[in-house]
């Protein structure tokens, strides 16, 4: 797969992810596939950050994924918590228990990684593209580019001058 495929792919399984959680569907079944979205996320988050790595992309967007990375490392490790009911009867605050506050920590680092992802890939789509080379004048939002744009499109119909 092409990186950049890569890349864009990983915000599916993170969508994918995230919206499993939050769909209320009863059962194991869910839970499992939510487990086996964690471990391809975390296994495509560190090989993007690995293949990014031995690219020429600009320092920012090789910390931005190694971040991702490590965030999947996290996510994973209150993943575990959360699969094990780990403080399901400790109470924080107002009814809060600590297995509230992971699954919190673990929703909100969820977030993170998507919005993180997609910075990625934007970025390297970009710089792959050589977008970052092209200025625009302030208010001009150019077309996107097309490899094999006619010089003019056909007309269809008769053109009626203006008044």
């Amino acid at each position: 797969m092409k990186l950049w495929g890569a890349l864009y792919g990983t915000i599916w399984l993170l969508f994918l992810a995230i919206w499993l959680s939050l769909t209320p569907i009863g059962g194991e079944v869910p839970v499992y596939l939510h487990i086996v979205l964690g471990v391809a996320i975390v296994a495509v988050t560190y090989l993007n950050a690995e293949r990014l790595r031995d690219t020429r992309v600009p320092g920012r967007v090789k910390r931005i994924s190694r971040s991702t990375f490590q965030l999947s490392l996290v996510i994973a490790a209150l993943g575990v918590l959360l699969y094990l009911h780990v403080g399901e009867t400790w109470a924080l605050f107002a009814g809060t228990t600590i297995l509230g506050l992971l699954t919190f920590l673990h929703f909100v680092v969820a977030m993170a990684m998507i919005t993180q992802s997609a910075a990625t890939a934007i970025a390297y789509d970009m710089w792959e593209d050589r977008e970052f080379e092209r200025e625009t004048a302030p208010g001009e939002v150019p077309p996107p580019p097309s490899p094999a744009r006619p010089a003019r499109a056909p007309t269809i119909g008769k053109v009626l001058p203006r008044p």
